[in-house]
């Protein structure tokens, strides 16, 4: 007996002490009784520190939660009464082989659902790992020791000299010593491999972003030759791509929930485990063709469904003998290395079956080796080098680098960086695996440009940015008209020398070419020279390429689909009357639609249509549509994204902006927006952080700034808010959006004359200006009446602008009042 518990036999014994299954004699229940080592015990300082932590702990109530009964002291004997759980660990079911993926993913969203709980609480586990994860035999999942890593401290120091090692946990008590490492080798985080002192909850991210890969490839992510390899790996090596395992290829979802979780800067990792839970639910709903069911196995009704109970095993790290055993004799644990050499020796037969298993399982590896290095999954392509002297030729040199973007983003399993990252090293002699590292990707290609009379001359290089050896070379010369084929041509074999497994459909998807006449083709690729350049003035320059374009070819579906989407954008951003262009964008995506059903840039056209509509279901299904036919289609991401913030699915949105982010990592409208994705979704520390990293990228970008201004102003900040506008408007921005919110936070500061003498000069300029943005202004001068009236006309114009009210913080003081309820209603949402 130890206090009112009674022992039956031992389960265990790791980090955290022995542990006993015993039965609690006053509730008359079986527990998991954990005896701390006397070392720990006597430490006053430490066990102090521990059961404030464990009190916080105890406080945790989730079905996803080994719960804490009680710590506890029996005649100097110091211990916790857990919560036992019948089953096996999340590690026995991930390398067991029986368990199929989409059901791993079920326990995995569970478990993110509980350290979402855990994190609100403000604790973090700081151990997490498969062997520290229970299954129950009805399919619940539960995460043991929350809060009690910090208990134990530094334990022997882990070998660096055995692979075997890297299992191995040091893991100090709270406010440790810089320098000393935390965690489990393997699955602790950068941060807490480097030994920073303080670690938040997104290090926990990371340790389920090693869990997730693991579940997936049924090996680990950071697996070294010993603890010190794993460590760097850790720290600096690339985050890698799932491949083996259960699922062969795996789907391109999965992979960028793992590269998330395993990010190496916490600010880009997810920055709620809830927000992981969402998309792994979702991403098991579509391997399984399910729906509806949630990762707490919550019903219609919003009740959870307890697990039941039942004899149990609950374990460190150390697995003692299977469930059931009754010996209480302490079992020393065997390496597979002790096992292999003792079943040699009493099997004389099983010597030579295993000296064939080895030689099989060396094979296999070695054939997974080299086929890893020639599989390259992800690509840049950077801006072709315009070698004919002649300027005005650049618009040739970036449209085929563009078009073979387009191309090889439309295959599903390879990641394509987007234009607006990869011609940033434009005109720049780059080191390969330096833009690798920056972009993300495993292949660069690279590609010159000229042009002799009619005759075009492309040459063209693909590199393996590991090792900076040429994968592929090739130098094409054709006539200026046999341009569309060159790049087709190009596009088939670059996939082949990608090792890329396409079917056969992809194949004929990638050999498709277009019928286009040439001259509008060449029309086509000057009209997106001059849209990239930016600027109202070049937007309204590639219309009139667009419009030539579609004159010369009135079936290009391509030229309809990017000049719906100039006109939109030129409404949205007040260059042009909404009323007149947004007909005309909706107009020019529908000819795009009707003449290819299956151009993504189409679906992408129309769905920003449909949000403009108010056609909120359809806008969505358009927003699929494009992302399913062109999954790379960064632009595509990033207009859903604001698509889920304006309708309030906010974890969802901030998943699909970085996705946008990580296919155009280097974009600072990318980035700016992720900021502003944060803003709507009212995570403005969080915002204001991703901001100024965007700042540090590019501290010419107005937009950058308007947003900065955004979130301070939202913070009551308006000091800073009104420096970031007057830093934009310095730049170049003098749009009336932005003098409309610099008046605001005037107002909001209390310079009402100025403020006024912003909203006067508005009421005289001769360019459109926003009446949704306008009443921005007149809420912050207190003249409510004149702020509906300006919603109203919004509402009745269709201004863009009008559709954020729903989450534009900016309105809040006008949400009290039942006309703002109404008009969000009639607006559908």
């Amino acid at each position: 007996m130890i206090s009112h518990y009674r022992i039956s036999s031992r389960l265990g014994v790791g980090g955290m002490g022995e542990v006993y299954l015993a039965q609690d004699t006053r509730l008359d229940r079986k527990v998991a009784l954990k005896i701390l080592p006397a070392e720990v015990a006597s430490n006053k300082e430490r066990m102090r520190r521990f059961v404030q932590e464990a009190k916080a702990a105890a406080a945790l109530n989730h079905p996803h939660i080994a719960h804490i009964y009680e710590i506890g002291e029996a005649g100097g004997t110091h211990f916790i009464s857990m919560e036992y759980v019948d089953g096996e660990t999340l590690r026995d079911r991930i390398h067991g082989g029986q368990t199929p993926l989409p059901k791993l993913l079920k326990y995995l969203a569970q478990v993110a659902e509980g350290l979402a709980k855990a994190h609100a609480a403000g604790i973090v586990h700081r151990d997490l790992k498969p062997a520290n994860i229970m299954v129950t035999g009805d399919g619940y999942a539960k995460i043991l020791d929350f809060g009690l890593v910090k208990l134990v401290g530094p334990q022997e120091p882990f070998g660096l000299g055995s692979g075997a090692a890297s299992d191995a946990a040091t893991i100090p008590y709270q406010h440790s010593t810089p320098g000393m490492v935390i965690g489990t080798i393997g699955y602790m985080s950068p941060e807490q491999a480097l030994g920073k002192p303080e670690v938040d909850h997104r290090s926990d991210i990371f340790s389920f972003g090693c869990i997730l890969y693991e579940a997936a490839a049924r090996q680990k992510a950071f697996e070294g030759k010993d603890a010190l390899d794993s460590l760097h790996k850790i720290v600096h090596g690339p985050t890698p791509e799932i491949s083996g395992g259960s699922e062969n290829p795996p789907p391109d979802r999965l992979q960028r929930i793992v590269r998330r979780c395993l990010a190496k800067d916490p600010d880009n990792r997810y920055q709620s485990s809830h927000d992981v839970a969402l998309e792994l639910e979702e991403l098991r709903q579509e391997l399984t063709g399910t729906t509806g069911s949630s990762p707490s196995g919550q019903g219609a009704g919003g009740g959870v469904r307890a697990p039941s109970g039942g004899a149990a095993t609950l374990i460190d790290s150390a697995r003692q003998p299977p469930t059931g055993t009754s010996d209480t004799t302490p079992q020393r644990s065997t390496s597979g290395a002790e096992y292999i050499a003792g079943e040699i020796k009493r099997h004389k037969k099983g010597a030579a079956i295993l000296a064939l298993l080895a030689v099989i399982v060396t094979a296999v590896g070695l054939r997974y080796y080299f086929h890893s290095r020639l599989a390259l999954d992800s690509i840049a392509v950077l801006p072709f080098t315009n070698l004919t002297g002649d300027r005005e030729m650049e618009y040739l040199s970036d449209g085929i680098s563009e078009r073979l973007i387009n191309s090889l983003s439309q295959l599903p399993t390879v990641k394509v960086i987007a234009r607006s990252s990869s011609f940033r090293y434009k005109g720049k002699d780059v080191d390969p695996q330096e833009v690798a590292n920056a972009l993300g990707v495993k292949a660069i290609l690279s590609g010159r440009v000229t042009k002799l009379g009619d005759n075009l001359v492309i040459g063209v290089e693909l590199v393996n940015a590991r090792d900076r050896t040429q994968v592929w070379g090739e130098q094409y010369n054709r006539k200026s008209a046999d341009l569309l084929a060159v790049q087709s041509e190009i596009s088939g074999e670059i996939a082949d020398k990608l090792r890329l497994r396409l079917s056969s459909g992809e194949r004929r998807q990638l050999a498709k070419r277009e019928t286009v006449n040439p001259q509008a083709y060449e029309l086509m690729l000057k009209g997106l020279f001059y849209r990239h350049k930016g600027g109202t003035e070049n937007s309204e320059t590639a219309v009139a390429y667009y419009k030539r374009a579609i004159s010369v070819d009135p079936a290009y579906a391509l030229a309809y689909a990017d000049l719906s989407t100039t006109y939109r954008d030129l409404a949205a951003g007040s260059a042009l009357d909404p009323k007149e262009f947004l007909p005309k964008a909706k107009e020019a995506a529908h000819k795009s639609l009707e003449l290819d059903e299956n151009l993504a840039d189409a679906h992408y056209a129309m769905a920003l249509t449909m949000r403009d509509a108010w056609d909120w279901g359809n806008a969505e299904r358009e927003y699929r549509r494009a992302i399913e036919l062109n999954l790379n289609l960064a632009e595509a991401h990033l207009r859903y994204a604001f698509y889920l913030s304006l309708v309030g699915r906010h974890p969802q949105a901030i998943a699909e902006i970085e996705r946008a982010r990580e296919l155009d990592p280097l974009a600072p409208a990318v980035n700016a927006n992720v900021g502003y994705v944060l803003y709507l979704a009212r995570r403005y520390d969080q915002a204001i952080q991703s901001l100024q990293k965007t700042l540090e990228l590019d501290r010419s970008f107005p937009p950058t700034y308007n947003v900065l201004g955004f979130t301070y102003a939202a913070k009551a900040m308006q000091a800073k808010a009104i420096a970031a506008y007057r830093e934009a408007i310095n730049l170049g921005n003098k749009s009336p959006s932005l003098q409309i919110r610099l008046g605001a936070s005037y107002a909001w500061a209390g310079e009402r004359e100025r403020a006024q003498s912003i909203l006067q000069q508005l009421r005289t300029d001769e360019r459109y200006v926003s009446p949704a943005e306008l009443a921005i202004l007149y809420a912050a001068l207190t003249e409510r009446e004149q702020a509906f009236a300006s919603l109203e006309k919004a509402y009745a114009t269709r201004d863009p602008s009008v559709q954020s009210l729903g989450v534009e913080p900016a309105f809040d003081s006008l949400r009290s009042d039942a006309r703002f309820a109404d008009l969000v209603r009639r607006i559908g949402l």
